[in-house]
């Protein structure tokens, strides 16, 4: 008896849906375009602001927009997309809820790990290591920045937590923006940030023909180790 695939499963199945790989004249563009090796002698956090820059210059949306992966208390790996706020020497800064769920895996298992994708740049760093909460005054400063709807909603969102339904959002927005009125929003008690203190830094380009580059700074007492990797 034969089986007729309903019409979705025969769309998915289609060639189309995936991009077809690069064909030798795209390798050729590409290698045009790409710039000269990575340096193993560069600072990683200054390397790490110029491609940050070059990001700012190449994409369309959210070019400090990263990759945040925590564990749970089982070990299942949770990731979530979250926006880069402060880097330095000592480390990588994002804020959140702190009752959302990356802000309970923090807690519990303060070790994280970060990916930054650019397309257009066709490049990636990925950033590991330990986790501390940034001070009280630093989160002061971060949130007085915000614009006042988001604060009102850092206060109205029980983030991660079961919602039944939009209005129920929008109803605790309006009650929490009718509570402060026209006076200042306070940072709430519950939403601060954290502080990745990087121990590995890894620079990815992409190169013709899937040789890509790929170059690691380990972190030690002294400063940086450098190493390649095979792509």
């Amino acid at each position: 008896m034969s089986y007729a695939k309903p019409a979705y499963i025969r769309r998915m199945s289609q060639s189309d849906l995936i991009p077809a790989s690069p064909t030798e004249a795209d390798y050729e563009a590409a290698a045009e375009k790409a710039g000269p090796p990575l340096n193993d002698k560069a600072d990683p956090i200054a390397l790490f602001g110029e491609w940050m820059e070059a990001a700012k210059a190449s994409e369309v949306n959210d070019p400090n927009a990263m990759a945040l992966a925590t564990v749970d208390a089982e070990g299942l790996p949770d990731v979530r997309m979250v926006l880069l706020k402060d880097v330095d020497t000592g480390g990588f800064v994002f804020y959140t809820n702190l009752t959302s769920a990356k802000g309970r895996e923090l807690a519990a298992n303060p070790k994280a790990a970060l990916l930054f994708h650019w397309k257009s740049l066709r490049r990636q760093v990925r950033v590991r290591g330990p986790v501390t909460p940034v001070t009280d005054a630093e989160a002061d400063a971060y949130f007085a920045t915000r614009a006042r709807a988001s604060q009102i909603g850092a206060w109205a969102s029980d983030q991660s937590q079961p919602l039944a339904d939009r209005f129920a959002l929008e109803k605790k927005v309006i009650e929490q923006g009718l509570a402060f009125g026209l006076g200042k929003v306070p940072r709430p008690p519950h939403w601060s940030g954290f502080r990745l203190e990087p121990q590995s830094i890894e620079f990815w380009r992409d190169r013709p023909f899937r040789l890509h580059e790929r170059l690691v700074f380990g972190k030690v007492a002294q400063g940086w180790t450098t190493q390649r990797l095979y792509p």
